[in-house]
């Protein structure tokens, strides 16, 4: 009791919601992630981690006692697997269709990790390591076998091999570039201006390789006038007619 007869009030403690292991691994990732999205990764504390997901910094060494680098891999490892997900499109319909939602996911991902993109999968960061650049590198070698899967060739030549990783170099430099111009032009243009270009790389490889010329084929008797490929068909045409001396 105190000199006014009652109880003394309890000094404030901090608590803890008990959480499995995965759980809290999981909280702790997220909250990195919610962190890099805005900030390089050398930028974050892990002070900072720690008080965005509510817990002691003694803590998240307790789940990742390699500190930061640990944690940013692991960060970056779960960004991976979100990208690695965006190409996995029903292989049904037109290409530019299924091209067009895969490329809505994978720059929706990037909208919304903002400036943080770059820090997670382009690399340069001093937390760096040679695992996180093979996580990098997976994902664009998933990508890359997803569009593959979508061409439907089950041994693709050097050629074709190289158009699609071409393209997917391409995106992603797209993707890093839109966010230095302040995500101009608008998502939406550019998801249509990266399915236009995958139609031209494939054209122009097709040209001198039997097996894309094939797959090219394949994949424009399948397209309808409405679809990018229509459009595109269209609006190129005038352009050739300027090649005809050439011809």
């Amino acid at each position: 009791m105190n000199g006014s007869g009652t109880a003394p009030t309890p000094s404030p403690r901090t608590t803890y919601r008990r959480l499995g292991v995965e759980e809290r691994r999981t909280q702790l990732i997220a909250a990195a992630l919610a962190l890099f999205a805005h900030r390089a990764p050398e930028d974050v504390s892990l002070d900072e981690v720690a008080a965005a997901a509510e817990v002691s910094r003694p803590l998240v060494y307790r789940y990742f006692p390699g500190g930061k680098p640990q944690l940013y891999e692991a960060a970056l490892r779960s960004a991976a697997d979100d990208l690695q997900l965006c190409f996995a499109e029903p292989q049904t319909g037109p290409l530019t269709g299924r091209l067009s939602a895969a490329l809505d996911r994978y720059l929706g991902f990037v909208d919304e990790h903002d400036a943080g993109f770059s820090a997670l999968l382009q690399g340069g960061s001093v937390v760096e390591t040679s695992r996180t650049g093979a996580i990098v590198d997976g994902v664009r070698r998933a990508a890359a076998d997803q569009v593959l899967a979508h061409l439907r060739v089950r041994e693709p030549g050097p050629r074709l091999r190289m158009t699609v990783r071409t393209w997917i170099t391409a995106v992603e430099a797209a993707s890093l570039i839109w966010l230095d111009e302040g995500k101009q032009p608008p998502l939406p243009e550019l998801r249509d201006w990266l399915v236009d270009q995958f139609l031209a790389l494939l054209l122009a490889t097709g040209a001198g390789d039997e097996q894309v010329s094939k797959v090219v084929r394949a994949v424009l008797s399948l397209e309808t006038p409405e679809g990018r490929a229509g459009l595109l068909a269209r609006r190129v045409t005038p352009m050739l007619s300027a090649a005809d001396h050439l011809l």
